[in-house]
C-alpha cells in the first residue's frame, strides 16, 4: 500500500535538491568549522554562505541570521536572550502559539517575570488592538506567531509589527510556518526577531535559524565556545545548514508555482469532502495559508479517524507534532472558542509541493469511508 502522506505542517519530505546539496559536507568536508586547517575553513566558509543565503531570502545581513538545531531552539533563544538583556519583566503573546513559545513562557514565569496571554477571534486571528491593549511601561517583548500551524490562519505581524516599532517594543514571531507560503522581508516588516526551521520547507530535520534584527538586546542562553558570533554555542551542523538554505533559496524561486499547486490541492480537497462526506466544518479562516485544513468532523473521535486513515495509508495528524500523544482537545481551537467535542472531532490536513490530486481523491473516498464507520461508534463517546 503507498502512503498518503497529508502531514506536511509537521514535516516536510527532503527535497532531492536539498539532499543533493548537502551530500558533500556529510562526507568530504567534514571538518570542523571552528578549526584554523584548510579542512575546517572550508566547513566554515559553507556555514558563511549559508548564512549570507537565507539572510537574502528575507532582506537581512548575514550577521543577523543565527544558526540553530531548529524552531523550537530559536523560540526559545530569542524569549529567553531579549529577556535577560532588557529591564523590562513583562511578556506578551498570545493563547494560540506553538507550545515551544507557550512552554517557554511558563518557564518565564517561574523566573518571575510576568506573562499577558491575547485569546483570538472565532477564526483563530489575533486583533492587533488587543495585544497592544495588553501593553506595560515594563513590556520587554511581544510574541506573536505569524502562521498557525493547527489552522494556517495568518496572524497581522506586519501591522503588528510596524505599531510595536512605533513604541519601540521587539516583537519576536514564529516564522516556522510562513516563511514557506509567504514572502518576508524584514525590510518591509520592522521586526525583532523570526524563528524558522529546515524541515518544514523541504530541509532536514535538525536545524533551523533565528533572525536577530541588529540593536535588539540580546544576551546568549548557551554557553560554551564562540560560535555564531558568541551567540549560540556549540558545533555548528555543516550539512544541515546547507540544506536548510539550499531549501530557503528553492523557496524564492518556486514560491508562486508552489503555492498555486498547493491551493488548486486544498480547494480539490474541500470540493471532494463537499460532495462526499455530512457533518463537516472548516475550522480554518478565509486568511489563511493554503496548505493547511483543519477540519472537524461532527460525531467522530480525531484519534479514532485518524487510526482509520493511518490503516488505509493516509497520514494525517490531529494537530501540532509535539502533541501528537496528547489525548486532550487542541489548545488552538479551544482558544477560538471551539467546543470541547468539536476541537476532540478536529483533523490537520497538511499539503505539500510533492502531493497530487489522485492521492487527494484517494484520500477523500477513505475519509468518508472512515467518518462513516465510525460515527455510530464514537457518537457514543462524544456528548
Amino acid at each position: 500500500m503507498q502512503q498518503i502522506y497529508l502531514d506536511n505542517a509537521a514535516t516536510t519530505a527532503l527535497s532531492p535538491v536539498v539532499l543533493e546539496a548537502m551530500q558533500p559536507y556529510l562526507s568530504l568536508v567534514y571538518g570542523n568549522p571552528s578549526s584554523v586547517h584548510q579542512t575546517g575553513q572550508a566547513a566554515k566558509m559553507a556555514v558563511e554562505d549559508a548564512r549570507m543565503q537565507v539572510a537574502e531570502a528575507i532582506g537581512a545581513s548575514s550577521s543577523e541570521i543565527i544558526f540553530t538545531s531548529g524552531g523550537t531552539e530559536a523560540d526559545f533563544l530569542a524569549l529567553l536572550g531579549v529577556l535577560r538583556a532588557s529591564g523590562g519583566r513583562h511578556v506578551i503573546t498570545t493563547a494560540i502559539e506553538h507550545h515551544a513559545v507557550l512552554h517557554t513562557c511558563e518557564l518565564l514565569e517561574e523566573m518571575g517575570y510576568e506573562v499577558s496571554v491575547v485569546f483570538p477571534d472565532s477564526t483563530g486571528i489575533v486583533d492587533v488592538d488587543a495585544v497592544l491593549a495588553a501593553v506595560r511601561p515594563d513590556t520587554a517583548l511581544v510574541s506573536v506567531m505569524w502562521v498557525n500551524n493547527e489552522t494556517g490562519a495568518i496572524q497581522p505581524v506586519v501591522e503588528l509589527a510596524q505599531r510595536l516599532a512605533e513604541r519601540g517594543i521587539p516583537l519576536h514571531s514564529d516564522a516556522v510556518q510562513a516563511l514557506g507560503p509567504l514572502p518576508v522581508d524584514v525590510n518591509s516588516v520592522p521586526v525583532s526577531l523570526l524563528s524558522f526551521s529546515g524541515h518544514k520547507i523541504y530541509g532536514p530535520k535538525g536545524v533551523g535559524a533565528l533572525y536577530l534584527r541588529k540593536g535588539t538586546p540580546f544576551r546568549p542562553i548557551i554557553r560554551g565556545g564562540s560560535q555564531e558570533r558568541n551567540r549560540r554555542a556549540g558545533t555548528e551542523n555543516v550539512a544541515g545548514i546547507v540544506g536548510f538554505a539550499k531549501a530557503v533559496e528553492l523557496l524564492s524561486a518556486e514560491r508562486d508555482e508552489r503555492n498555486a499547486h498547493l491551493a488548486e490541492l486544498r480547494e480539490h480537497f474541500l470540493r471532494g469532502l463537499n460532495r462526499n462526506v455530512a457533518g463537516w466544518r472548516l475550522n480554518s479562516p478565509e486568511h489563511a495559508v493554503k496548505h493547511i485544513c483543519n477540519v472537524a468532523f461532527s460525531g467522530v473521535l480525531s484519534e479514532s479517524l485518524l487510526m482509520l486513515l493511518d490503516l488505509s495509508g493516509i497520514a494525517a495528524s490531529g494537530g501540532s507534532a509535539c502533541t501528537a500523544g496528547s489525548v486532550q482537545p487542541s489548545h488552538v481551537l479551544q482558544a477560538m472558542g471551539l467546543s470541547d467535542d468539536d476541537a476532540r472531532s478536529s483533523v490537520r490536513f497538511s499539503f505539500s509541493s510533492f502531493n497530487t490530486f489522485a492521492e487527494v481523491d484517494r484520500a477523500v473516498a477513505q475519509i468518508a469511508d472512515a467518518v462513516s464507520r465510525l460515527r455510530t461508534v464514537d457518537a457514543r463517546t462524544l456528548k
